[in-house]
C-alpha cells in the first residue's frame, strides 16, 4: 500500500509549483501552485504593493524591528491554505517578498556607499571569474533541540526572560533593545500565523484538516508533545526562516532521527501514533522538500555518536531512510554520519539504495570531520556532537554559523601565470604581476609564481569579506535564528553576526584536480620534456589548442594526473592544499571568528569553467573544471582504490569546513552481498585514511548513453552533482557527456 494516496501526491507535487508549466530550480520561491482562497489574505502582488506603502514608516527604524515589522505584514496579510490532501499547510508569498524593502536595499547602500572600492573589487573579480563571492545568508541551522524544547512561544518567552535580565543589570543599550525587539515581533508574527491557519482549518471538515488544526491549535500555546508537532513545527519554521525570512534552514534537525526521537518513542509507547501514522507523516514532510524543488537539495542528515560514545541510529533511522526510498525521490537530501561502530544492517541499506539509484546520500565521515572542528578551537565534546550544514560543511551544533565567503578558482591561478596577472577575456588586470614567462627559467619559479597568484586570491577574498562581514547583521538581522541560540540571547547580539561562539568564514577551492593537473602538464611540457617553451604553450592556449592537437593530446595523456596514485603529482597537490589551508585555517575575520578552507565546488566547476579559459592539462575554453576534491573528468584511470589513496595524501581535515571526493562505480563492481562489502570497504578505508565526505554514484556507460538518446524512458534517474542530486534529464547534453566519460573509465 503506497504511503501517499495518488490523488494526495498529485497535490503534494503541485503545491509550490505546477509541474506541468516550466521551472527553475534557481529561482524556485518565485512560483506558486494551486490557487488559494482569496478571502484568506492578498495575493503576492498585493503584498509587494502593501511592503512598498510600508517602506516609509520602517526608514527610521532600527534594522532588527523594520525588518521584523515586514515580516509582521507578510504573516498577517499573506493567504492560507489548510488542504484536505495534505497534513502541513500552505502560505501563498513565499518568495523573500520583504527583501524588496529590507535587505537588497540595505545591501546596495552598504555596498554603494560604505565600502564603493570592494563592490568594485568584488564585481571584477566575479566578472573575471577568478573568485565567486558575495555576502551568504544560506547556511544556517537553528537550534532545534531549543524549538522542540520551548516551542515558538517559549522561544519568545525565553527572550523577554534575557532582556529583563539585562535591563535590571542596566547594561541593555539601544542597539540591544533593537536585538530583543526584532525576536519579539518576528516570534509574535509566527505565532499570529499559526492563530490565522489554525482558524482556517478549524472552518474545514476533512480528517487530515481537523488533524491540522489540532496540531496548529497546541503549537500555538506551547512546545510540540507528539511527533506530528515536532514536523509541524519543523516545517513552519522552515517555511518562515527561509521563505518570508531571508536565512536558508540547512538541516532539518540537529539529526533529524535524533531530534524526533523522543516524540517517536514517547507516541508509540502511549499509543499516541502508531508506527505505520508516523511513516505516513514522514511521507507527506518528505514531500514537501521534493515539491519545493530547491536545486540543491534541502539537507537533514542521521546518525552520530551520543555523549556515552554509543552509535544514535535507531528504529527512526531506519523509517525514515525507509519511506525516503519508498517515495522514489530526490529532495531532501541525506548525510549520513558514518562511524567504524554504524551498525553495519543500517550502512547495507544506505549502500543498497545509493546501489539501486533512488538514494540522494553522502557519507560523512565522523572521525575526520570531528578532527576538523576541532582544529578551530572546539571541544572533543562540541566537535563530537556536530552539525552537518548544506552539503557536508562541518559545523558546532547550536554555536556556529559560516558564510561561504569565495569561491576560489585555481585554475585561473595558473593562468594569470601566462598572462601576468591580465584577465584577457576581459582585458584587465585582476591577478598579480608574477614576471614575464622569459623569467620563469625553472618550474620552481612558474610553481611560485602560481603559489603567489593562488595567495593573492586568497588575500583578496579575506579583504573583501573583512570589508563587508562587518555588516552582515545591518544588511540582515537575524532575529529568529537568534531567538533559538542561548548564546546569542546572553550576550543580546545578533547570532549571525558575531552572537554565537564561532562566527566562522569559508573560503571555498574550485577545479582542485584540474589545477594540480595544469601543474603537471607544465612540468612535464616545458621543464621536463621540453616539448614547447612556455611562450608556445601560452600561444596554444590563446588560440585553445587549435593548430596544437598533438601537443593537447601529449597533455591530455600526461601520466601525471591527479587521481591515479602518481606520487609526484600527489606530493604536488598535497602541497597545494598545504599551502591553501595553511593561508586560511585560523586566520580571523571580522566578527570575532576565523576562516577555514573548504574543498568544494558547488555549480563554480561548471560557472567558473564557463569563464575560464584553455588550461595546460588539455582542457579547452569554457569547459568544466573539476569539482570537489575529484579529478578531473576522464583523468582518473587507475581506479577507485587509487583515487581513494590519492586523496588520503592529503590532509583533508586541515579544510576544516568540509572537503569531499566522488567516486563512480560501475554496477557489476558491487553486485549482491559481496558488491555491498566491497562499497563498505572503500567507505571505511577512506574513514581510516583521515577522509571527510564521500559521494558515490554507479553507472553503466551504456544506460547512460540510452538514457541520453530515450530521456522518455528513464524520467527518474538521479546523478550526484556536487552535494545533491539532480534528475539525469534535467542536465544540459554537455553535463551528461562528462558523466558519460567517467563511466566508461570504470569500464577500462
Amino acid at each position: 500500500m503506497s504511503l501517499i494516496p495518488s490523488e494526495d501526491r498529485i497535490y503534494l507535487e503541485n503545491k509550490f509549483h505546477k509541474t506541468k508549466e516550466p521551472f527553475d530550480p534557481y529561482n524556485r520561491r518565485a512560483y506558486n501552485g494551486y490557487e488559494y482562497d482569496p478571502a484568506t489574505g492578498l495575493t503576492t502582488a498585493q503584498i509587494l504593493s502593501g511592503l512598498a506603502s510600508l517602506a516609509p514608516a520602517l526608514e527610521s527604524l532600527p534594522h532588527p524591528v523594520a525588518k521584523a515589522r515586514a515580516i509582521a505584514y507578510v504573516a498577517e496579510n499573506t493567504r492560507i491554505d489548510v488542504n484536505e490532501h495534505d497534513y502541513f499547510p500552505g502560505i501563498y508569498t513565499w518568495n523573500r517578498e520583504i527583501g524588496s524593502i529590507t535587505v537588497e536595499p540595505w545591501k546596495e547602500e552598504v555596498f554603494r556607499n560604505k565600502i564603493p572600492e570592494t563592490d568594485r573589487l568584488m564585481k571584477s573579480f566575479n566578472r573575471s571569474a577568478a573568485i565567486t563571492i558575495w555576502p551568504d545568508f544560506d547556511h544556517v541551522i537553528p537550534d532545534w533541540e531549543s524549538l522542540m524544547t520551548l516551542g515558538f512561544p517559549g522561544i519568545r518567552e525565553r527572550a523577554r526572560t534575557y532582556r529583563a535580565y539585562h535591563e535590571k543589570k542596566g547594561t541593555l543599550t539601544q542597539e540591544q533593545q533593537a536585538y530583543f525587539d526584532g525576536i519579539e515581533i518576528s516570534y509574535t508574527a509566527i505565532l499570529t500565523l499559526i492563530h490565522r491557519l489554525y482558524e482556517y482549518a478549524c472552518t474545514k471538515d476533512g480528517a487530515k484538516q481537523k488533524q491540522t488544526a489540532a496540531c496548529l491549535h497546541a503549537l500555538e500555546i506551547g512546545p510540540p508533545q507528539s511527533f506530528f508537532e515536532a514536523l509541524q513545527l519543523m516545517y513552519l519554521y522552515f517555511m518562515v526562516s527561509e521563505s518570508i525570512d531571508y536565512y536558508q534552514v540547512r538541516s532539518l534537525g540537529n539529526g533529524l532521527d535524533r531530534t524526533l526521537y523522543p516524540f517517536y518513542k514517547k507516541d508509540l509507547e502511549t499509543g499516541t501514533y502508531t508506527r505505520e501514522q508516523i511513516r505516513e507523516f514522514l511521507a507527506y514532510f518528505m514531500m514537501q522538500w521534493s515539491a519545493i524543488g530547491n536545486y540543491w537539495g534541502q539537507p537533514f542528515y542521521l546518525g552520530g555518536t551520543d555523549e556515552n560514545g554509543q552509535n544514535r541510529i535507531n528504529d527512526l533511522s531506519c523509517d525514515i531512510l525507509e519511506v525516503y526510498r519508498e517515495l522514489d525521490i530526490y529532495n531532501p537530501k541525506i548525510q549520513i554520519k558514518v562511524s567504524t561502530d554504524m551498525p553495519k544492517e543500517f550502512l547495507h541499506a544506505c549502500l543498497r539504495q545509493v546501489r539501486e539509484g533512488s538514494g540522494n546520500l553522502v557519507f560523512c565521515c565522523e572521525p575526520g570531520m570531528i578532527h576538523a572542528i576541532m582544529k578551530y578551537g572546539a571541544t572533543w565534546e562540541e566537535a563530537r556532537d556536530f552539525d552537518i550544514r548544506g552539503c557536508y560543511e562541518t559545523g558546532v551544533r547550536a554555536n556556529e554559523v559560516s558564510q561561504a565567503t569565495g569561491y576560489l578558482n585555481g585554475v585561473k591561478a595558473v593562468l594569470y601565470v601566462f598572462s601576468n596577472g591580465m584577465d584577457e577575456r576581459l582585458g584587465i588586470q585582476i591577478g598579480l604581476k608574477t614576471g614575464a614567462l622569459e623569467e620563469l627559467e625553472t618550474f620552481e619559479d612558474f610553481y611560485g609564481a602560481f603559489l603567489k597568484q593562488l595567495g593573492f586570491f586568497i588575500d583578496s577574498t579575506i579583504a573583501m569579506a573583512n570589508s563587508y562581514e562587518k555588516y552582515m547583521e545591518y544588511i540582515n538581522p537575524s532575529s529568529i535564528y537568534s531567538g533559538t541560540i542561548l548564546h546569542s540571547l546572553k550576550c543580546a547580539r545578533d547570532g549571525y553576526q558575531n552572537g554565537v561562539r564561532f562566527n566562522n568564514s569559508a573560503i571555498l577551492f574550485n577545479g582542485f584536480g584540474t589545477t594540480i593537473d595544469a601543474l603537471m602538464a607544465v612540468r612535464e611540457l616545458v621543464y621536463i620534456k621540453k616539448e614547447i617553451s612556455l611562450s608556445g604553450l601560452y600561444e596554444a592556449l590563446q588560440n585553445d589548442w587549435n593548430g596544437y592537437e598533438q601537443l593537447r593530446h601529449k597533455a591530455l595523456n600526461c601520466p601525471h594526473k591527479y587521481g591515479n596514485h602518481d606520487p609526484v603529482t600527489d606530493a604536488y597537490a598535497a602541497a597545494v592544499a598545504g599551502f591553501y589551508t595553511t593561508k586560511i585555517d585560523n586566520t580571523p575575520n571580522t566578527r570575532g571568528g576565523v576562516y577555514k578552507a573548504q574543498l568544494h565546488s558547488a555549480m563554480t566547476f561548471l560557472w567558473q569553467g564557463e569563464k575560464t579559459g584553455a588550461s595546460p592539462d588539455g582542457r579547452k575554453m569554457g569547459e568544466e573544471v573539476s569539482k570537489n576534491g575529484s579529478p578531473t573528468v576522464g583523468m582518473d584511470k587507475n581506479g577507485v582504490t587509487a583515487l581513494l589513496n590519492c586523496a588520503a595524501q592529503i590532509p583533508l581535515s586541515d579544510f576544516m569546513e568540509s572537503a569531499c571526493v566522488d567516486i563512480m562505480l560501475h554496477p557489476s563492481a558491487v553486485q549482491g552481498e559481496d558488491g555491498l562489502k566491497a562499497m563498505e570497504g572503500l567507505l571505511m578505508t577512506y574513514l581510516a585514511q583521515g577522509g571527510m565526505s564521500l559521494q558515490i554514484n554507479i553507472f553503466d556507460t551504456q544506460k547512460l548513453r540510452d538514457a541520453q538518446e530515450h530521456p522518455e524512458k528513464y524520467r527518474n534517474l538521479q546523478v550526484r552533482v556536487c552535494g545533491w542530486n539532480v534528475l539525469w534529464n534535467n542536465l544540459s547534453r554537455k553535463e551528461q557527456d562528462a558523466y558519460i566519460l567517467r563511466a566508461q573509465n570504470q569500464e577500462v
